[in-house]
């Protein structure tokens, strides 16, 4: 197929909410990332998140370096991802709020390493950091998985053109 016109691209250096638009087109699950640490739980949303290896088992997760969290969160010696499911959708908001109780309304369970984990995901993963990469505003974490469980009942919850979304 011969186009008649040409694509036409433009820089990324104008607006920034054009960009995220752009970055928007591409769908993505939704994890939360949570520990428990000294005594308190802490927890966090993350879009951005990819599997990278099976020998050894990594996966990655790019963190905003803006994030309050994070610098937090990276002290638990595991870390609980899990996959939010289709209908996590207010856990997710609570997980992402900048105030208030990230926990309120999340039904979750604690393992015996400290990894938080959110009940009916679609899959979980009992994490420690295995390297940490400067990636322009953000980090790139890498995560090594030392335990996982996937629940292959439940559907992922997508993140798409700035909504959340369910597989048909």
């Amino acid at each position: 197929m011969t186009p008649s016109t040409l694509i036409e691209l433009h820089a990324p250096a104008g607006d920034p909410l054009v960009l995220r638009q752009v970055y928007g087109c591409f769908p993505s699950g939704v994890t939360a990332l949570c520990a428990e640490i000294d005594g308190a739980e802490v927890g966090m949303a993350a879009s951005s998140f990819t599997s990278v290896s099976v020998s050894p088992p990594l996966v990655s997760v790019c963190v905003q370096d803006t994030s309050t969290t994070w610098p937090k969160l990276r002290g638990g010696a595991r870390i609980g991802v899990s996959v939010l499911a289709a209908g996590h959708d207010a856990a997710c908001r609570s997980l992402s709020a900048k105030n208030g109780d990230r926990f309120a309304g999340v039904d979750r369970e604690t393992t015996d390493t400290g990894a938080v984990l959110v009940r009916d995901a679609a899959a979980w993963m009992e994490c420690s950091i295995e390297s940490e990469l400067p990636a322009g505003d953000h980090t790139i974490v890498l995560l090594r998985i030392h335990r996982m469980r996937a629940n292959a009942a439940e559907t992922p919850l997508v993140f798409h053109g700035s909504t959340f979304r369910s597989l048909a």
